[in-house]
């Protein structure tokens, strides 16, 4: 076993994948086909939300999600330091202004006491919107942020890139799933190999708001729309809808190409049939690590069991965390490293963050790292990480 290596995630293609693709593959239509909005159709019944607009990946969904909430230079926006970097990075595509709250140390979610100290020390109108992340697949209450974000007078857009299937209760105790329109005013996906639904790459945007999901749709392709009879400055030298029923385009508004192919949308949409099945089997591989870690004296905290939780990753905290996950891949278990904290990026310093300013994130950062996580992983090579952490910390 020490010879087959372990890694922190990984994609499950199955023949009924190959021949969905293979099918598309073979079909008139590669791109811009009946295989993405079918498979937008399938995504927003599975997440519950109205309205689905698959792109390119997460990253181009996070920007469109930016621009169609008007994100312009001089606007602030909250989110965590704990993320990958793209939940800050599109504001900043706008020329947004990135204020980092800090994180909760015992959800590793943003913390909502942090974001209403920054709201409540600024002047009103300060600030325009807030990114919470469903970090590692555990659902941020959106309820509680909906509160907020209305008492200031702000837009959510959620970063559910880790949490399809995953929920939290509101107040009512009724399951509120991650994306589904109910509290953010936009949430994405992304269908990275890693993620719980693979595309190869692939981002999806949900929404409970037409006139979002129009305006998205026209950013996914160059802010081009077919019907210019709804506007009032349509190109009138060229005719119009009437004059050109199946040809006639324009474009309204300055948007970019971010569409997914039939090929990736065809896979996303056979992936998503066993998606509960693939959330499921994290459940259970999450509840084996929780288990196994509850009393051990090495283990500073540990990602809880939460039957709400996605588990797109299992964390635990940990002393000597360079020791251990060098150890591992000594011994061909890759585990990673989620996060280093967003504000401590060079890019971020440069703009005037620094060490100190966000210490529970930075805390969490020297203690953390991610096991194995993926529904193939196997009891016996699970059972093999766990004897190899006992082992590291047993000398």
């Amino acid at each position: 076993m020490e010879n087959e290596i372990i890694p922190y995630g990984k994609q499950h293609i199955t023949d009924e994948d190959i021949q969905a693709v293979v099918e598309t593959l073979t079909s008139d239509y590669l791109t811009q086909g009946p295989k993405v909005k079918e498979f937008e159709d399938d995504f927003s019944k599975y997440i519950g939300s109205k309205y689905a607009i698959a792109v390119s990946n997460g990253t181009a969904a996070l920007h469109l999600c930016a621009m169609a909430m008007d994100v312009k230079p001089g606007d602030k926006i909250i989110t965590t330091p704990i993320t990958f970097a793209a939940s800050a990075n599109c504001v900043r595509y706008c020329g947004g202004e990135v204020v980092f709250g800090d994180i909760d140390p015992y959800t590793y979610l943003l913390d909502i006491n942090s974001v209403e100290k920054l709201l409540e020390a600024a002047p009103a109108g300060t600030y325009s919107g807030i990114i919470p992340v469903d970090f590692a697949g555990r659902a941020v209450n959106l309820e509680e942020f909906r509160s907020l974000a209305d008492k200031h007078g702000l837009w959510i857009i959620e970063d559910a890139c880790h949490a399809p299937g995953g929920y939290f209760l509101d107040s009512d105790n009724k399951r509120q799933f991650c994306g589904n329109g109910n509290f953010a005013d936009l949430a994405i996906f992304s269908f990275h190999p890693v993620k719980h639904i693979a595309c190869g790459e692939g981002g999806m945007i949900t929404t409970n708001d037409e006139n979002l999901y129009k305006k998205l749709l026209a950013l996914r392709t160059h802010g081009i729309v077919k019907d210019g009879s709804q506007y009032l400055n349509s190109v009138e030298f060229a005719g119009g809808i009437q004059d050109y029923p199946s040809w006639y385009m324009e474009m309204q508004s300055l948007g970019y190409n971010y569409r997914i192919t039939d090929f990736q949308a065809a896979l996303g949409s056979s992936q998503l049939k066993r998606a509960d099945v693939g959330l499921n089997k994290r459940k259970e591989i999450a509840k084996k690590y929780f288990e196994h870690f509850e009393n051990k004296s090495y283990i500073l905290g540990q990602s809880s069991y939460i039957e709400g939780h996605a588990y797109h990753l299992y964390i635990i905290e940990v002393e000597d965390r360079l020791g251990l996950y060098n150890y591992l891949r000594s011994k061909n278990i890759y585990a990673q490293i989620h996060y280093i904290p967003c504000h401590l990026m060079p890019y971020y310093r440069n703009l005037g963050w620094n060490e100190g300013d966000r210490l529970h994130s930075e805390r969490y950062y020297k203690k953390c790292i991610s096991l194995p996580m993926y529904p193939t992983l196997s009891s016996e090579n699970q059972n093999y990480v766990l004897s190899q952490i006992d082992e590291y910390y047993s000398k």
